[in-house]
């Protein structure tokens, strides 16, 4: 038998562990609500700005793998967000409003990062939102009820990963009833961050770490940062808690790390039917994909990074009937509906609730282009006027309720003419059926082919990276 050459082995031996090649960094991305719709008008509207009619393509868009895949729970055809984020994080199906539980609501489902930690990795779970909301929680904790934020605020210090991250606790005290989640911190070993800055100073020294925003700004808030399209200098974005969780992780770590990163709020934009806040978020946790993508050109050969979604919320239709789209309008409004509302409430504060219609359309000039930018029809004009009157002389104001806001009707007013005049078109305040994209790239990303089910991705992440479960 001739003898092999020595390049013949080292091309055998490439092959072979080509084929076995398991990454020593997992980045594992989900969208909140972030249906395929979701995704492609934000890549329109981008191709609008540049005056044509064509997408430019957002970062994560642009993998090599890309895929959909279905989210049914195992009770309903439209999933929520807890039974959703189960099914992502630990591959069982479950009943919605179900966190890290089984059907029955009572048998522990243990998550991939749960896997990932058993298997020696260091484990990070982030959010733009509160850590203790529904898809941040499915990784760590296990509860019949989403809405048990104390007890799962309990678990996030049982299950003992090395980095969490998010907007802070959403019930630290349980009303003044238990020992505060924070008190239970330096107990656990970990040590609590308040913004970017703050986790600068304090994470060489720290074992494990819990990052949140400031104080000041959870005095305001405490349950998410503030959306893309309202954020002011100072507040901490999910690119920072990305940043932060890859140089937390990789500190004096040989064996690699699992990091989960949620764009919460593209989900909350959403339900509330406002396209340009949905288009800014999609684009935030792009920037966010952005710096898992910067390590990934490090590290080629040992990173994999997958992008997907837990449901589709709104039934967004990019089109109104009209063979066009006027995407490019939406660049006008400079703040969410949440954020108008706010503008509102100071002008009411100003004006001792009489305010005149002049400082109200100059507030809509300002911050939607209207009349100027924006031209409006008399339809349009008629119903803004016919709301300011309702909502400002003499009549109990009604605010408009979404799953996570109440605003002033004229901000909802407002919202609902430019979607409009952007000819995007919603089915519902609440989630839907729809497929939701996945893309991959990295060490594993094969796996990512072919229509899946949402309960796939982390049996698929856990192949690739060779967890033991």
């Amino acid at each position: 038998m001739r003898k092999l050459t020595l390049f013949t082995l080292f091309a055998i031996l490439a092959m072979l562990t080509g084929f076995a090649q398991q990454p020593k960094y997992v980045f594992y991305f989900i969208g909140d609500g972030m249906g395929v719709n979701q995704v492609q008008g934000t890549e329109l509207y981008r191709g609008e700005l540049e005056g044509k009619i064509d997408i430019v393509p957002i970062c994560f868009t642009q993998f090599p793998y890309a895929t959909v895949a279905t989210t049914f729970s195992a009770t309903n055809g439209v999933t929520d967000s807890a039974a959703a984020g189960t099914a992502l994080a630990t591959g069982k199906k479950t009943k919605n409003g179900a966190i890290g539980v089984l059907k029955d609501q009572q048998t522990p489902a243990n998550s991939v990062a749960v896997w990932a930690k058993n298997s020696g990795y260091r484990v990070g779970v982030t959010t733009s939102v509160s850590v203790d909301h529904a898809t941040p929680a499915a990784f760590y904790a296990h509860n019949g009820g989403r809405g048990n934020y104390y007890e799962i605020g309990k678990d996030l210090y049982t299950t003992g990963f090395d980095f969490y991250a998010g907007s802070d606790f959403l019930s630290p005290y349980n009303g003044g009833q238990s020992e505060s989640l924070y008190s239970m911190a330096e107990k656990n070993g970990y040590t609590i961050a308040r913004g970017y800055k703050d986790y600068l100073k304090k994470s060489k020294k720290a074992n494990k770490m819990i990052l949140f925003q400031t104080e000041k700004a959870s005095a305001t808030d405490r349950s998410c940062l503030p959306y893309a399209i309202d954020r002011q200098k100072g507040d901490m974005t999910l690119t920072e808690i990305t940043r932060s969780a890859i140089n937390f992780l990789s500190k004096n770590n040989d064996k690699g790390f699992f990091l989960m990163v949620e764009g919460g709020k593209i989900d909350w934009a959403c339900h509330g039917n406002d396209a340009a806040t949905v288009f800014h978020e999609v684009m935030d946790m792009d920037d966010a994909v952005k710096v898992a993508y910067e390590f990934y050109s490090q590290h080629p050969d040992e990173t994999l990074i997958v992008v997907t979604a837990d449901h589709e919320t709104g039934g967004i239709a990019l089109g109104r009937g009209p063979y066009e789209l006027n995407l490019q309008v939406l660049k006008h409004q400079k703040v969410s509906e949440g954020g108008f509302t706010k503008i509102i409430n100071r002008l009411r504060a100003q004006y001792k609730n009489q305010v005149p219609w002049e400082a109200v359309q100059q507030a809509l000039k300002d911050n939607f282009g209207f009349w100027e930018s924006v031209k409006l029809s008399e339809k349009q004009e008629a119903r803004l006027k016919d709301i300011y009157k309702k909502s400002f002389e003499g009549q109990e104001t009604k605010l408009e309720k979404s799953e996570y806001s109440q605003d002033e009707p004229i901000a909802g007013e407002a919202k609902r003419i430019i979607d409009e005049i952007a000819l995007v078109g919603w089915t519902s305040g609440g989630h839907s059926a729809g497929y939701v994209p996945v893309f991959a790239i990295g060490a594993g990303a094969e796996l990512f082919q072919g229509r899946m089910d949402n309960t796939e991705i982390p049996e698929r992440i856990a192949k690739a990276a060779g967890y033991t479960k």
